[in-house]
């Protein structure tokens, strides 16, 4: 073997070099590769539309059995070509059968340190009497001026984008009828 000074130090360091990789733990060996199975194999695929905002995403959502199994966003969408915000990629933790999810209404009493699940009767009955007394302690029929106002100053509301129109209008009747002034739109904010 003729090898000049240049190829013997060459020579040298790829063997050092080797020496130290497998000295440190590295296995130069070829690794087998396998393919794992995916949850969404024999998943129904359904195309939606994210509830968050009003940006429209879209969004697949996989389910097997009736049981969703996978939310992604849709590539082929042309919001957002397949990529969502965090709100949006948390998706799946809404599904129904997310066993970390709340099934029932939890209630912490005034100067309770503890909550405690209460019945969707129970939930219902306290926010319409809540909405009651405090639109009976701050209505106002007229103003200073004197002027005819029918309204509360007590209450506001943030209305959501996951809403649609029809039923934007009649949530826009229901707190006009209570005599709300300050209603926002969670799309504008």
């Amino acid at each position: 073997m003729d090898l000049n000074r240049r190829e013997f130090i060459k020579l040298s360091g790829a063997t050092l070099s080797g020496i130290a990789f497998g000295t440190m733990g590295f296995d130069l060996s070829p690794i087998e590769a396998y393919a794992s199975t995916l949850r969404i194999q024999n998943a129904d695929q359904t195309t939606t539309i994210c509830p968050y905002c009003a940006v429209g995403c879209g969004i697949l959502v996989h389910t097997i059995e009736g049981k969703v199994v996978n939310t992604e966003g849709d590539p082929d969408h042309p919001i957002n070509e397949g990529s969502l915000c965090p709100k949006g990629m948390s998706l799946y933790q809404l599904s129904h059968n997310n066993p970390n999810r709340l099934t029932t209404p939890l209630y912490r009493a005034p100067y309770a340190t503890e909550w405690k699940e209460v019945s969707w009767d129970f939930t219902l009955d306290k926010i319409a009497a809540n909405i009651k007394k405090t639109r009976d302690e701050s209505f106002e029929i007229t103003n200073a001026a004197g002027q005819e106002v029918n309204r509360t100053m007590g209450m506001a509301s943030v209305g959501s984008a996951a809403l649609d129109n029809e039923e934007c209008y009649l949530y826009q009747k229901f707190l006009r009828s209570l005599g709300m002034v300050f209603i926002e739109h969670q799309a504008r904010i």
